[in-house]
């Protein structure tokens, strides 16, 4: 390799003839001329004896293929080093190396070794291995380099994301064990042992049992009733095009009838196409589906973690390996402890951020090195290193805890759809709301709708009652005006006489916005002119953006001095509840602490959207306050989102519990929860969007930065002709004394793979020549409006 900017230790890199023992006569048909070639250099006839101190390549395969960690974009590409013959045993592909790149020592992943470069000049020698443990699979190596290009990011970015730092300590401990023939730690055997006894092979078998493409029925959608259309190439999501649909699971010869009992659904018979999903996974097939998860928690608690333990059962019987992805942490406790019950412990690994650099990365290691073949977490364990992967699962797909924050900012559905693709494996969607993106999957028949009876629905659904019913308003006029309406009141009354009963409430803190009592303007800071709040009770206000208290504030619109609550937060309702319910238990679950769960005992549970914990037994009753703050918000996804969030909250009570939701019955989404149909909502907004072009009808790129480096990047990219420009436009910055834009790009979905490779040549090529202003390219984000 050949460095920009050359530094001095180049000089002393001398060419590779010059540092190889020059053959005798018993050794001349030892000489290999590739290993030459690999130098890039021609032999050279002058030297005479080999230069001590400097190793000679390898024998075999010389050349190794290096990703090189650097965040600059202009050099996302492999490099080609020399592999000395010390280093010969340990340079393993997938093993983590150090390189000198531009005069420096930087990491890297050392991705294959071949026998020939392309390269004309001198190659620069590995440094060193860090480590010879095979960390990258080529399966993930292969993921983050078509996640990098589909998000227009670099391959190094999404190693970050993929592959947890080394933690030496483990690896001694890994590799004394495998030395010693005992495992590091308990439960290994047991581990193993569960997962040989779920993929069962018959006699002769080489490896896991799978059907060709073309040879059976089981790589398609999901069978049964309910599907809709054909898909094909370029039919489905530009990203993931899929084979055709059609493909039953249960068509055609398969599996080993007779060889053992059927195993029970479980949760899966409530479902229509439920038993024919398992029947496709136990087979050694790939269908992928969009689950509406039926509501309501019972003494088991949710449906839908023992739901996924038994799809992953039947995949594992089927010979392959399962991956799971939930939002948070709670999630993954739940899904853990439904594993464990049906696949016995230690059969699976749990991936959380909370465990602890050492232990995660133990974990990883078990998943890497084979001795797993499930595993279960949050958004970084997309890549986990699942052996033969069979199934991907992800949960409640419209969390943005789904979406990552780092670059190249990946959603985990696209991730896991992606990976499904590449490794023929199944996909299954879950959530008890349905996104628009998940009802693209199966309007374009790449995927097929798993949903249960209206009569199941019905019976597991709660009853719903919005505030402002004309019976109400009849009985109570200031209903209509009141945060809490003696609808609610009753509702928790008569809740609390049986159990919990739950309150949620959109905002976090106490009084997270001020106005004027006099004119209502909002409160704003004099000095930098951010919103003033309230922390208690007890408090002055302050400013939440330069933190200043309020002093001698007054407005400036009418000169009133005193404030008034716009917005209550969850710790006030759950002061104002306590103070009405004295005898009742109040606790919170939001930013400052989210509860797992809580008991049976009559208690008042005041939380914030996402953060509601799991009750033994579900909910007795539950009121949804502040409606006209979720749907209020400037969000394309408002609400799709608050139709997700209430349906979340909902599905925690018992069955046929009482619901309060306080919002406008006449409102879509409302009508939605009312009717607990999710999939019509999802279906009338996906249409909405292919009428105003938004996605995921189409794909849609922004650019975020300074003005003059926005509007430089656009007049520098080569979009496509039919690329529609909006913008730019100015956007709120973190820092007042920022001035940002946001320029969008739009085009047809089957040309995103085109504008991403624009996008990315034209970062690469700012940064080749160190443009000052740096522009944030992002694919389909969040928040589109």
């Amino acid at each position: 390799m050949t460095h920009a900017n050359p530094s001095p230790d180049d000089d002393a890199l001398l060419p590779l003839d010059a540092v190889r023992e020059r053959p005798g006569p018993g050794r001349a048909a030892r000489a290999r001329p590739g290993a030459v070639r690999a130098a890039g250099v021609a032999r050279s006839q002058g030297v005479a004896e080999q230069v001590r101190g400097v190793p000679e390549p390898a024998e075999e395969l010389p050349v190794a293929r290096v990703v090189v960690d650097t965040p600059l974009p202009h050099l996302d590409r492999l490099f080609d080093y020399l592999v000395p013959a010390p280093l010969d045993a340990a340079a393993v592909p997938g093993c983590r190396v150090r390189i000198r790149f531009a005069g420096k020592l930087v990491d890297g992943f050392l991705l294959e070794r071949v026998e020939t470069t392309e390269h004309q000049g001198r190659l620069t020698r590995l440094e060193r291995v860090v480590s010879a443990e095979p960390v990258l699979t080529p399966e993930i190596a292969a993921l983050a380099r078509v996640v990098a290009d589909h998000y227009a990011g670099t391959m190094a970015d999404v190693l970050r994301l993929a592959v947890p730092p080394r933690h030496a300590r483990v690896e001694a401990e890994v590799v004394a064990a495998s030395e010693t023939g005992t495992d590091s730690r308990a439960g290994n055997d047991a581990a193993e042992t569960s997962a040989e006894s779920g993929s069962e092979r018959t006699a002769g078998e080489a490896g896991p049992r799978r059907t060709e493409p073309g040879a059976g029925e089981e790589r398609g959608t999901v069978p049964g009733p309910g599907r809709r259309g054909e898909s094909g190439p370029g039919e489905g999501p530009e990203a993931v095009p899929g084979p055709g649909p059609g493909q039953s699971g249960e068509s055609g010869p398969g599996g080993h009838p007779g060889d053992e009992p059927k195993r029970e659904p479980g949760p899966w018979a409530d479902y229509r196409e439920g038993e024919a999903f398992l029947a496709a996974l136990a087979k050694g097939g790939s269908p992928r589906a969009v689950w509406t998860a039926l509501p309501g928690t019972d003494q088991d608690g949710p449906g839908w973690p023992r739901a996924v333990a038994v799809a992953v059962r039947e995949t594992l019987h089927g010979g392959r390996g399962a991956l799971v992805v939930l939002p948070d942490g709670k999630d993954v406790a739940l899904a853990d402890a439904a594993l464990s019950a049906v696949l016995g412990p230690g059969a699976h690994v749990a991936l959380t951020a909370d465990l602890g650099p050492a232990e995660r990365y133990r974990r990883w290691l078990r998943l890497s090195r084979g001795q797993v073949r499930v595993a279960v977490g949050t958004r970084a364990a997309a890549f986990a290193p699942v052996a033969d992967l069979g199934l991907a699962v992800i949960w409640d797909d419209g969390d943005d805890l789904h979406s990552e924050r780092l670059a190249p900012y990946p959603h985990t559905r696209e991730v896991l759809a992606l990976r499904a693709h590449r490794a023929r494996a199944g996909l299954l969607i879950g959530g008890y709301a349905r996104t628009a993106e998940a009802t693209q999957l199966i309007a374009t028949g790449w995927a097929g709708p798993i949903v249960a009876a209206r009569q199941a629905v019905r019976a597991r659904a709660p009853r719903v009652r919005p505030a402002g019913e004309d019976s109400e308003l009849a009985r109570d006029e200031a209903a209509r005006a009141a945060r809490l309406p003696s609808l609610a009141w009753r509702i928790l009354r008569t809740g609390l006489e049986s159990g919990p009963v739950l309150v949620q409430v959109p905002r976090r803190g106490y009084l997270p916005a001020l106005a004027c009592q006099g004119c209502r303007a909002p409160a704003r800071c004099g000095h930098c002119g951010g919103p003033f709040a309230l922390r208690g009770g007890h408090v002055a206000p302050y400013c939440r953006w330069c933190g200043r208290i309020a002093g001698e504030w007054r407005c400036p619109s009418c000169g009133g001095a005193r404030m008034r609550a716009q917005v209550v937060g969850a710790r006030r309702t759950a002061e104002e509840l306590g103070r009405a319910f004295p005898s009742v238990r109040v606790k919170t679950s939001g930013k400052d602490g989210v509860l797992a769960t809580v008991g049976a005992a009559r208690a008042l549970v005041v939380a914030t959207p996402g953060a509601e914990p799991v009750p033994e037994g579900g909910y007795a009753a539950a009121v949804l306050l502040d409606g006209w703050a979720l749907l209020g918000r400037p969000d394309l996804r408002a609400a799709e989102e608050t139709l997700r969030r209430w349906m979340n909250a909902a599905a925690l009570l018992r069955p046929r519990a009482e619901l309060v939701v306080l919002a406008d019955s006449s409102l879509p989404v409302v009508q939605a929860l009312l009717r607990w149909d999710p999939v019509t909502h999802a279906e009338r907004e996906l249409a909405d969007r292919t009428e105003l072009g938004f996605p995921p009808a189409v794909k849609m790129a922004t650019l975020t930065g300074s003005p003059a480096g926005v509007r430089e990047m656009l007049g520098e990219v080569a979009l496509p002709s039919e690329a529609q420009v909006l913008g730019p436009v100015p956007v709120a910055s973190p820092r007042g004394d920022q001035v940002r834009e946001r320029a969008m790009v739009r085009i047809a979905r089957g040309s995103g793979s085109t504008l991403a490779a624009a996008l990315k040549g034209a970062v690469g090529v700012r940064s080749a020549r160190k443009a000052a202003e740096v522009v944030k390219v992002c694919i389909d984000p969040l928040d589109v409006i």
